[in-house]
């Protein structure tokens, strides 16, 4: 797949996303959003993609949105007047996902229905959705030379692509307010004081990493499970009680135990390397449906 603004290649079963417009810091655009997702949508719906790699090509991750549009920087239609019933009642109409629905969070609800591990090589200034966009990413790795910055508030703006949910789980209420209210840039060193990123890396070592970490999590491995077990973590974390969180756990082991988990048994007992045969998406259980309130 080859999309105007991001590049995706698969090579032994992990993808690679490269924000692609290097002249211009990989601005953030609106199209930019619509490679993205797609792109995302495709690595999910791909049974040979078991993980995903996000990086940016030249010297920056993606330098937060393109401030020199046209109009509505954002891609926002001020002609509207949207409500919050709006956003509930009409969430999918055309009208509100083009002009009212912020373009980073549908990226966000991208990376958040994706069915795969989801890791962020940092290579260079992640600023405003460059910094959120990670978020929902299940790993940030992070060059010697990236810089974040959560920096809405010199701009008088908010945080965005739902970064007000992931923010707080990934760093704590207390830093997630320093690194809003403040809008300072941080460097690699601070972003992993304060468990935003995994790791920091030299940058030529930075991509294979990345790569690395993304085989730890496809190689001999049961995709449902790991699928089930990233479904389970974001969602079940945020029930209101433990007793929510075993419906999901108890179908999810019931599903695992009669599909790959049978051939996991049989190789520990064996001892011999397991060789699951189950596939994303088609294998997944129709459960998942109706635990999951973003579709």
């Amino acid at each position: 797949m080859q999309r105007e603004t991001v590049r995706y290649d698969v090579t032994d079963g992990v993808a690679v996303l490269t924000l692609s417009r290097p002249d211009q810091l990989n601005a953030f655009t609106v199209q930019m959003a619509d490679d993205l997702v797609a792109a995302f949508d495709e690595a999910s719906a791909d049974s040979t993609v078991g993980a995903i790699v996000v990086t940016g090509e030249g010297r920056a991750f993606c330098a937060g949105m393109d401030l020199s549009s046209e109009g509505n920087v954002f891609g926002l239609d001020e002609t509207l007047e949207p409500t919050l019933t709006d956003l509930y009642e009409r969430f999918d109409d055309p009208a509100i996902i083009s002009g009212v629905r912020d373009t980073g969070g549908r990226v966000s609800l991208a990376i958040y229905r994706c069915p795969k591990p989801v890791i962020a090589a940092i290579n260079g200034a992640a600023v405003g959705i460059g910094a959120t966009m990670t978020l929902p990413m299940d790993f940030r790795l992070a060059s010697e030379k990236a810089r974040i910055g959560f920096v809405f508030g010199k701009l008088g703006i908010v945080p965005e692509a739902a970064s007000s949910w992931f923010l707080p789980r990934v760093v704590g209420m207390q830093n997630a307010l320093e690194l809003v209210y403040s809008a300072d840039i941080i460097d690699a060193a601070t972003a992993k004081d304060m468990g935003l990123v995994r790791s920091v890396h030299p940058p030529e070592e930075l991509l294979d990493a990345a790569l690395a970490l993304a085989h730890r999590f496809v190689d001999g491995r049961s995709p449902v499970a790991t699928a089930l077990a990233r479904h389970m973590l974001y969602r079940n974390s945020a029930f209101a009680s433990p007793v929510d969180a075993h419906r999901v756990d108890s179908l999810a082991m019931f599903y695992t135990s009669v599909g790959d988990g049978k051939e996991g048994v049989a190789a520990f007992l064996e001892k011999r390397p397991a060789e699951f045969t189950s596939t994303v998406p088609a294998d997944l259980p129709d459960f998942l449906d109706e635990t999951d309130a973003i579709r």
